[in-house]
């Protein structure tokens, strides 16, 4: 009678060390370390110049983590697609959101007269007009119309003074070689204060005055504002061209 024999199991031999096999795997390993690094600051960058853009990213992420965890549980392809959906969706009304964000409103110009100086020489004469009316607003004064136009007697803008006069200004758009004459001057003093009732009359002028026309301003009391002076006082370097005579209730 022979006794059976059990076979043995030869044992497993051991692997051997592959030096190459394993730097290869090192290399490959620091090079997705690498990688994933320049990807990572990549996408920190573009977060801090695009936040919108990074939502929506971090939503589409996690859609496809979603995605991907409902796939391992087995759920059926409609379900995914509808989690995709709703996550996708959530991304799109969250970006828009933030497009629609309103931009603040500009604040008020700074105070000062930097702020409502004009370029008076690029200015026609209507213009001119309605720039010496806004500088008439701007120091103060209140009731200020422009009325200059056909059959306006010598009177371009009239308004009331911060102290309550009654000032007319006539306005003479010239160049810087012109000059305002003492006939210019006669005809506005004929009607300023007997017809328009002026307590302070004004030529304002972006040229200059004759002499006899200064002379002939001087005996009846109206203010002549030169290029020179209506330019200091359009940069706000002097005070209103009124307050010269304020202390001449007959001026």
């Amino acid at each position: 009678m022979t006794t059976p024999q059990h076979r043995t199991r030869p044992m497993p031999r051991a692997r051997r060390f592959d030096l190459r096999a394993t730097a290869m795997f090192f290399g490959l390993l620091a090079t997705a370390l690498v990688t994933g690094g320049l990807a990572v600051r990549a996408l920190a960058g573009a977060a801090e110049r695009r936040p919108v853009w990074a939502v929506v990213l971090c939503c589409l992420a996690a859609a496809v983590v979603l995605a991907h965890a409902r796939r391992r549980r087995r759920l059926s392809a409609s379900a995914l697609a509808r989690g995709a959906g709703e996550a996708l969706e959530q991304a799109t009304a969250t970006a828009l959101d933030a497009l629609e964000e309103p931009v603040p409103a500009p604040g008020p110009p700074a105070a000062g007269a930097d702020a409502y100086a004009h370029d008076l020489d690029a200015l026609d004469p209507e213009e001119f007009e309605e720039a010496i009316a806004a500088l008439c607003a701007r120091d103060g004064c209140s009731q200020v119309e422009v009325v200059g136009g056909a059959g306006d007697l010598g009177a371009d803008v009239v308004a009331l003074s911060p102290d309550g006069r009654r000032l007319v200004f006539q306005c003479k758009r010239y160049g810087h070689d012109n000059k305002v004459g003492s006939q210019d001057l006669q005809r506005f003093g004929g009607t300023c204060f007997t017809v328009h009732e002026a307590d302070v009359a004004l030529v304002v002028t972006t040229g200059d005055f004759t002499e006899p026309a200064e002379d002939y301003a001087a005996r009846c009391g109206i203010v002549c504002v030169a290029r020179d002076t209506l330019l200091a006082w359009n940069d706000g370097r002097t005070p209103a061209p009124w307050t010269a005579c304020a202390g001449d209730p007959e001026a």
